[in-house]
């Protein structure tokens, strides 16, 4: 079923399949009202509960049929953007690459999301989001003094350096490509995004406010204030509390005021930490999330995502919702005048073959060829 509503209806992506960050971007281009297709290989298992799915229609194309590229092609000539997330020149050797595409549909943004980027040393070798990270100094800076760097699952590269940056160029591209008439590639590149990601930081380390040693800087846990700390029942809560009046107000609730040292010297900081470690041990993360209660010492109870369903906040906004049976993120941002569709369901390879066929305007011949196929 194509998404109703949102500020992207009536956009049409086309998105080769692949994993991770082009999928994600898809998602959040479906979530944003946009009719998103995805071209599935025949015999690809899917649907289930792959949330980068949820909001799409699929279809089979069997790239290795002769009619295979020209089945893509059909679907390019109708779209506005394309999205691939291959290796660089994949696309051109299969026929559907952006110069093959904008012959048949030169307004096409052609949206390109990888690790390394379309050229440079490592270019055309694998590799995965730790290794992206790793090169951009990101990783480097996560973690506590003395201890190694922390993995922060694939949240950092693969979708706040990749799919966020790929969908806010395939929209900037389409905003240029209605007045200009003509679309472009995007190449959006893991490592160039994590890195700009970290332009705060940049700015800090190249004033000298920024140390290499990791864990001893003001948001890395170096700072007590801004840093996570165990409850009485083994549980953990957060404080945040950078400005004065919120670490007033924190030492308020703590009852700590006027018993700890000058936080300003951080010399401190050790007798500080040791100070809060042990008073947050004297109560279950549920009894300091009440003593903060509607305070604004920028204190916050550590969830697990089981949990996190429950909060007050996050149940009022209904920023997790469930369809089908299954808990997933709401679609986000929000817009005043154009509000989002509700989540879509999961597609299921090839399940809207024949749809999309018929609502895109496809000659049906594609699919009497055996270059794409149905799984309805």
């Amino acid at each position: 079923m194509t998404a109703t509503g949102g500020p992207l209806a009536g956009v049409k992506v086309v998105e080769l399949a692949g994993i991770g960050p082009a999928p994600f971007c898809s998602m959040l281009l479906a979530d944003l009202g946009a009719d998103v297709v995805r071209v599935d290989r025949p015999g690809t298992a899917g649907g289930g509960d792959d949330l980068l799915n949820r909001g799409k229609r699929s279809v089979q194309v069997d790239l290795k049929h002769e009619q295979g590229p020209e089945a893509v092609l059909a679907l390019a000539e109708q779209a506005d953007v394309l999205l691939e997330g291959l290796r660089p020149g994949v696309t051109e050797r299969l026929g559907v690459g952006p110069e093959q595409c904008w012959k048949r549909n030169p307004r096409l943004v052609y949206g390109r999301m990888t690790g390394w980027g379309q050229d440079g040393p490592l270019a055309h070798t694998s590799g995965h989001d730790v290794g992206y990270v790793s090169l951009t100094g990101m990783l480097h800076l996560i973690g506590r003094k003395g201890g190694p760097p922390q993995v922060p699952a694939n949240l950092l590269g693969d979708f706040g350096g990749g799919a966020m940056y790929l969908a806010v160029g395939v929209l900037a591209a389409l905003l240029e490509a209605r007045s200009s008439g003509r679309g472009q590639v995007v190449d959006a590149a893991i490592v160039d995004g994590t890195a700009h990601l970290g332009a705060m930081l940049w700015g800090f380390f190249g004033s000298g406010g920024w140390s290499t040693e990791r864990g001893t800087n003001l948001l890395d846990t170096g700072a007590p204030y801004y840093d996570v700390y165990e409850t009485a029942d083994g549980e953990h809560i957060s404080v945040g509390a950078l400005e004065p009046k919120f670490y007033a107000e924190l030492l308020d609730r703590l009852e700590l005021t006027g018993k700890v040292p000058d936080r300003d010297d951080a010399s401190n900081w050790p007798e500080l930490r040791a100070t809060f470690a042990e008073t947050f041990k004297q109560r279950t993360r549920q009894e300091w999330t009440e003593v903060f209660d509607g305070s604004d010492a920028c204190f916050a109870p550590v969830l697990s995502m089981a949990e996190a369903e429950q909060h007050p906040h996050l149940a009022a906004r209904q920023t997790l919702v469930r369809r089908d049976g299954t808990l997933q993120p709401a679609p986000a941002p929000r817009f005043s005048h154009t509000p989002n569709p509700e989540p879509g369901p999961i597609a299921t390879p090839g399940a809207h073959t024949e749809d999309v066929l018929r609502d895109w305007g496809l000659p049906q011949g594609l699919l009497d060829s055996g270059a794409m196929h149905s799984a309805s």
